[in-house]
């Protein structure tokens, strides 16, 4: 799956909980993608919720993708350079920056529903636009900011390899917020920024983030002078655990910590990955991964991903 223009992705944690197999299958797609197109790879750790940031998951992805040794080209080497160079936390007033604009070119609207109200107002938890013509003042405190975006509208989604696929945003993203009550930046803002700064031109992400990327080409489409709208997509299937249930940080089993801890092997890590992935070989390290991955036999692979 070789792509022209893949000059730089990126593996973009969220610290909120201990990695497990299915961010270690995105990040092994990731990297065996940029290494087969000689591209280069970002470490990008996304901690602007500090309610849910803590020191020892930010610990745990240095140490998970040094253990199965999964390369990266460029970011953070350990916590203390993460913290003094690449924390989002440097990076607020661009952020900033970028919400002003969206003030001047009327795109933003202050919202004060809580939960609990959209949730009396929608039944699938969607926000119908209750705020959108009460012209509540932005300047007010503990209130969310959201972009006027209403579901249905269509962005155009590039493959790697070229393809535009039209896609509509789906209602659970309707007016989806952008800046949050706590003052700090959602993460779909965040992240079209990050990937803008970064210089990011192909992202690679499970197939339950296509809404996410819908709603931020949608979202760089209103920010004038930028690249966003060029990059290119990949949503993989995702890793399952049984054949229903999505891998989740909750699953305490399935985290690497849980397995180091437990003495398993990365070799036996990645053995699993393959069982996971119904392989029709084992693998036992990152070259044996890149390996299957260049004969075309990880993604033509069916993926009915069970045990």
């Amino acid at each position: 799956m070789r792509h022209s223009m893949f000059t730089k992705t990126r593996i973009a944690p969220t610290p909120s909980g201990y990695l497990h197999l299915g961010n270690v299958f995105n990040f092994l797609i990731t990297a065996a993608l940029a290494r087969q197109n000689k591209a280069t790879i970002l470490l990008r750790i996304d901690d602007l919720d500090q309610s849910r940031t803590k020191r020892k998951y930010i610990e745990d992805i240095f140490t998970t993708l040094r253990f199965l040794e999964i390369p990266w080209d460029e970011g953070p080497t350990d916590i203390l350079d993460f913290q003094k160079n690449w924390t989002q936390h440097n990076r607020i007033s661009l952020y900033q920056d970028t919400l002003n604009s969206l003030v001047i070119k009327n795109q933003l609207f202050s919202c004060n529903c809580s939960r609990k109200k959209v949730g009396r107002e929608s039944r699938d938890l969607s926000y119908p636009g209750i705020c959108l013509s009460k012209n509540l003042s932005l300047k007010e405190k503990d209130r969310n900011w959201r972009i006027k975006i209403a579901m249905g509208e269509v962005a155009d989604v590039k493959q790697i390899g070229g393809t535009i696929i039209p896609s509509r945003l789906p209602p659970a993203l309707q007016y989806f917020i952008v800046k949050k009550k706590d003052g700090l930046p959602a993460y779909q803002l965040a992240s079209v920024i990050d990937d803008i700064y970064f210089g990011v031109d192909t992202i690679i992400r499970g197939k339950d983030l296509q809404s996410s990327t819908i709603a931020q080409i949608l979202l760089a489409d209103k920010i004038h002078h930028n690249q966003f709208k060029d990059t290119a997509f990949y949503h993989h299937p995702l890793i399952m655990a049984s054949q229903h249930l999505k891998l989740s940080k909750s699953a305490g089993s399935t985290s690497i910590f849980y397995m180091r801890q437990h003495g398993v092997t990365k070799a036996a890590i990645y053995q699993e990955i393959s069982r996971l992935l119904l392989l029709p070989e084992l693998i036992s390290d990152f070259n044996d991964f890149v390996q299957l991955f260049n004969r075309g036999i990880i993604l033509n692979n069916n993926l009915i991903l069970k045990k």
